[in-house]
């Protein structure tokens, strides 16, 4: 069977009618060029029902010795970088560093866009929380890379040089939503100008952070840990979202080495150390040793008191960034006070709150003008009620990040079919030329 698997001996002649000339059997699926120039039909196919059963079992046994060495040869596969590579393709990280967008400001984060081993990669430069061995180096690598999703920008791999790591992404062309919406040169002008598109943003973040927490399939509770409008970039003609910055949490060992396995309908929390798995509950994260890597505006109160990051804190910066679509405004602003002297602090949040308790009209107000009122209103009362819900106080009442999707969608939905009954008619002609 190993034989006939590797490399087939022998075939049984196939059958053929009166009228036709024999089919070519299926060790010869490849013909020469003589063959196909003389009879291109019999060349391009193959009698399957004349195969024999041994022929046919040999065949699918080697389908999946084939399917599963291109699996083993596929980008999903880890790369883990030499220093060197990264140095030759940053000038020894003297090249000038890449921002998605046109501001001035150094991201705080070192990044070089450069071509590794001919793809166009973004390479970000991260300082270790704690030390990372090779051997879990490559075991998380081999988690976070086979995720695939087209709303997360894919890792490619790593390399580690000190205390520092280097993590290789795809490169994706776009402007991240910070850019999108408040652009410094035009404040006035946004390229998200329309409901449609904010949509399509809003329903692409919530399925791709629903992947990361939910449905990635490697029984693996992941935290995010990076949602924030700066970290979201947004292509371009369809204004896709795509989530930067999957897996570096992780690697980063900001979310400590415990990652939560599911067996069945338990979960247990599971900590890595030198290869050995040892079983432990998670109390609580160490908050002299871990760090939120979104700005304060998209910190979860029970972060912001006990260092605890999770899903739910997740789910707080996701609700943030949707106030944030929806309004055009910045998370948190201080505004200053003539007559008390005093920085006054204002969240989106808060303005939320308040246009809500003010009625449809309030909400109206609210919601950026710069879509000229042209958005469907009760729409946009769901979507802004499902952002506060997912911004509540207590992360037992935000909801799972699975049903927040599922309710986008559905308003995504209710937003195409608006689309469709404003649509101008089609078919009328306008002149304005004297008759």
């Amino acid at each position: 069977m190993g034989a006939n698997t590797s490399e087939p001996t022998s075939f049984r002649t196939p059958r053929t009618r009166s009228n036709q000339s024999p089919r070519t059997p299926a060790s010869h699926l490849s013909p020469s060029p003589s063959t196909s120039e003389s009879n291109p039909t019999t060349a391009a196919y193959t009698n399957t029902s004349s195969y024999t059963k041994d022929t046919s079992w040999g065949t699918s046994l080697s389908c999946q010795s084939s399917l599963s060495s291109l699996r083993q040869s596929l980008s999903e596969n880890p790369h883990i970088y030499d220093i060197t590579e990264i140095r030759t393709a940053t000038n020894n990280f003297l090249a000038k560093r890449y921002s998605s967008t046109s501001s001035s400001a150094v991201s705080a984060a070192a990044c070089w866009r450069c071509n590794l081993r001919g793809r166009d990669t973004v390479v970000f430069q991260r300082k270790f929380r704690r030390k990372i061995q090779t051997s879990q180096l490559k075991e998380r690598l081999s988690i976070i890379c086979r995720s695939n999703h087209m709303s997360i920008i894919k890792l490619l791999g790593a390399s580690i040089s000190g205390d520092h790591i280097y993590l290789v992404y795809e490169f994706i062309q776009g402007s991240n939503l910070v850019e999108c919406l408040r652009n410094p040169r035009n404040p006035s002008y946004t390229v998200l100008s329309t409901w449609i598109s904010r949509m399509q943003i809003a329903t692409d973040l919530a399925h791709g952070l629903d992947y990361v927490h939910n449905n990635t399939g490697l029984n693996l509770s992941i935290v995010h840990n990076h949602i924030k409008s700066s970290s979201i970039i947004v292509t371009e003609p369809s204004f896709n979202a795509k989530i930067c910055h999957f897996g570096t949490a992780q690697l980063r060992r900001e979310t400590d080495d415990i990652e939560t396995l599911e067996t069945g309908s338990s979960k247990r929390e599971t900590e890595i150390e030198g290869g050995n798995a040892s079983f432990r509950e998670l109390k609580r994260y160490d908050s002299g040793d871990r760090h939120f890597e979104g700005l304060r505006d998209y910190m979860s109160p029970e972060f912001r008191s006990s260092g605890s990051v999770t899903q739910k804190s997740d789910v707080f910066a996701f609700g943030v960034v949707i106030l944030e679509l929806l309004s055009g405004e910045e998370p948190l602003k201080y505004r200053y006070d003539k007559e008390t002297g005093d920085f006054l602090r204002t969240s989106v949040i808060d303005t939320a709150m308040a246009a809500t308790a003010e009625g449809r009209e309030g909400l109206r107000q609210w919601v950026d003008r710069r879509m000229n009122d042209s958005f469907p209103v009760e729409v946009a009362e769901k979507l802004i009620q499902l952002a506060l819900d997912c911004v509540h106080v207590d992360p037992d009442n935000r909801p799972d990040m699975g049903r927040v999707a599922g309710k986008i969608s559905k308003l995504y939905l209710e937003s195409r079919i608006w689309l469709e009954n404003v649509k101008v008619p089609t078919g009328i002609s306008v002149s304005l030329a004297p008759r």
